[in-house]
């Protein structure tokens, strides 16, 4: 008895030389631009009597960091404070001095615990973002301003509890940065 070996050709002529990977571009810049826009959405307006927006820039930031310690280099909490001080209303200077040392507070906290839950994370969370609040209001009042840490309270709580639906929507962001996309890979030369 003779076997008879049947041969697959491809549907198409380059089927198989697609493939799916993410595009390294969205991978790259989608955390940038991401705390970029959420710095620009603290400058929308919104009538208030008292500071009650939260640091969206921050909290984008020590999400990401959170989310994929390694993804953001340490020395981007100088280019993107740089980013918010123009949006903010701060003093010139404040953002970046303060988000570069909590860069490098999140990275000694990363080196010292490097299993962390939810808990903890939020926690770790909160500290800095009510320090880094209480820290801009006394830079505030050392260029002039008069503002009392109590006016800032409520600011203090809604960025605390806010940042859970923060670390959410940094979770999403990071499925969209990774989603994958047809790439065309090429023949080898042989």
């Amino acid at each position: 008895m003779t076997a008879y070996r049947l041969e697959r050709t491809p549907a198409h002529p380059i089927s198989h030389q697609l493939a799916r990977a993410p595009s390294p571009v969205m991978a790259y810049l989608i955390p940038w631009l991401a705390v970029a826009a959420a710095s620009f959405a603290v400058s929308l307006p919104l009538i208030s009597g008292a500071p009650v927006m939260p640091p969206l820039g921050l909290m984008v930031l020590i999400g990401w960091r959170q989310l994929q310690p390694g993804l953001l280099p340490i020395w981007a909490g100088l280019p993107l404070g740089l980013v918010d001080d123009m949006f903010s209303g701060q003093p010139m200077g404040s953002a970046v001095l303060l988000w570069s040392l909590i860069m490098l507070m999140l990275d000694v906290i990363e080196g010292r615990f490097p299993w962390r839950n939810f808990a903890i994370e939020w926690l770790v969370a909160a500290g800095i973002l009510t320090a880094y609040l209480a820290a801009t209001t006394g830079l505030a009042n050392a260029s002039g301003a008069v503002v009392s840490l109590w006016l800032v309270a409520p600011q203090m709580v809604l960025t605390v509890l806010l940042y859970p639906v923060v670390g959410r929507l940094v979770a999403w962001l990071d499925r969209f940065r990774l989603m994958r996309y047809r790439v065309l890979r090429r023949r080898a030369v042989r």
